[in-house]
This record gives C-alpha cells, structure tokens and sequence, in this order.
C-alpha cells in the first residue's frame, strides 16, 4: 500500500489537538535539522532565517485536559465536603436518637416503678382492710350494760345507795341502813327535826338519816345530787359520815 494513503487514514483518525502536536514537532524537527546543516561559521542572520522558514502553528483556545484536571479536583474537594458534612449530620442524628431512645427508656422505668408502688399501696390497702374485717368479725360485740333501775321507795333507795358506796369503798349493809333510817325519819325522806339542839341552832335535820346541812356538804358522794332531801343522796353522804366517825352505820344505834 503507498505511504500516502496510509498517512491520510492516520491523519483523518487524528483530532485537532494531536495535529497542533505532531505539526510542533515536525517543525522542531526540521528547525533542528536545519540548524545542524549549518557550519559553525555562518552567519547568524542565516541561522535565524533557516529557524524563521519553519512553520510553527499556535493556538489561543485552552487546554481542555488541564482545566478538566483543575474541574476534577474542585469536585473531588466539594464530594469531600459533602460527605464529611453528611456523616457530622448522621453522628449528629444517632446521638440524638441514642438520647431519645434513652429518655424514652427511663420514662418508661419511673412509670414501672410508679405502677409498682401504686399497686404496692393498694395490695397493702386491701390487707389492711380485710385485717380490720377479720379482726371485727371475730371481735365479740360488747353490748352496753343496761343501767341498773332502783324502785323508787325505800327498798330501791337503800339498793341504789349501797351499790355506789361499794364503789367508792364506803362500808355499810342494807341493814344497818335500814334500821337506822327507821328510827331517824320512819322513811319519810322529806323529815325535818324541829326541836332538837341542830334546830334550836337554826341548822336543822333533814332527810331519811337525819343529816344536818353542814355534813351533808363536808361528806357528799360524788355522783349523787346535792338536794339534801335527795334520798340517795342523803344516805349515802350519812353512811360516809359514820364510816369516819364510827367505822360504818352498822355501828350507829342511835343519835349520831
């Protein structure tokens, strides 16, 4: 095949950029060549003119391998940026999610506990309840006593002022009561002696045992009444008066 052809098939397979090259160097080339043709006596005005007959080809666009090179790396900075962006971003999110999560974690804990102490409060609420239940059913109810009725005579007074003097530790017997009580009033509990001394001084006796104002008031029982002519009252401030003086209304058989 000739040269020729061989060489428009590998000039056509070319782009600009590598003709402006291999243009270049052949021009170079023929410079070089030309130079070196040249004795080292001639003069340079030839020299310069053999160099100034090669045609040199220039070209004002850019370079577009550099500027794309320069394009790569500003990229290969900004895809750095973004991805160092990106995972401060997702750092930032699992922290926040770990935080909530762990928020979350404890709230949930405090309410357990709350829900456990709640149902603590009310198991023991209940046991305690149903304590005092049992406990009240198996208690005996303790019915009041009945206050004690006295007829309201002779027989019921002697009774009733006997059962307050064994309480408060007077001594005394239904029939030292009695006896004694028939021989000052014959029972009248409104008797009054108007002729003896008490009289004549102008403190009279009173009452089924015959009880002059001023020791019926030094020797009144508490919970009695205070009405001389009271009938308990009466015997049972007389019964307390001869304890002190006599050791008991038994041992009264007369005036005292």
């Amino acid at each position: 095949m000739p040269k020729n052809i061989q060489i428009r098939r590998l000039s056509r397979s070319l782009n600009r950029h590598q003709k402006i090259a291999i243009a270049g160097v052949a021009s170079l080339g023929a410079a070089a060549i030309a130079f070196s043709a040249v004795p080292s006596s001639a003069d340079t005005t030839t020299n310069e003119a053999a160099v100034s007959t090669a045609k040199v080809e220039y070209s004002n666009k850019p370079i577009k391998d550099v500027k794309a090179s320069v394009t790569d790396q500003l990229a290969g900075q900004h895809l750095k940026a973004e991805a160092a962006a990106k995972q401060a971003a997702a750092k930032k999110a699992a922290a926040k999610k770990k935080a909530a999560t762990e928020a979350a974690a404890k709230k949930a804990l405090a309410k357990k506990k709350a829900a456990a102490a709640a149902a603590a409060r009310k198991a023991e609420a209940a046991r305690k309840a149903k304590a005092a239940a049992s406990r009240s059913a198996h208690r005996p109810t303790i019915k009041k006593a009945a206050p004690k009725l006295y007829a309201n005579n002779l027989n019921g007074w002697i009774n009733h002022s006997l059962d307050i003097m064994h309480k408060k530790g007077i001594p005394g017997s239904y029939n030292g009561l009695y006896r004694n009580i028939m021989r000052e009033s014959s029972g009248n509990p409104n008797a009054i002696n108007g002729w003896d001394i008490n009289a004549i001084n102008g403190i009279p006796s009173k009452g089924l045992l015959q009880v002059i104002p001023p020791t019926f008031t030094a020797y009144h029982v508490a919970g009695t009444a205070w009405n001389i002519y009271d009938p308990v009252a009466n015997i049972t401030a007389a019964a307390n008066y001869a304890a002190d003086k006599y050791g008991s209304i038994d041992n009264v058989n007369s005036a005292y």
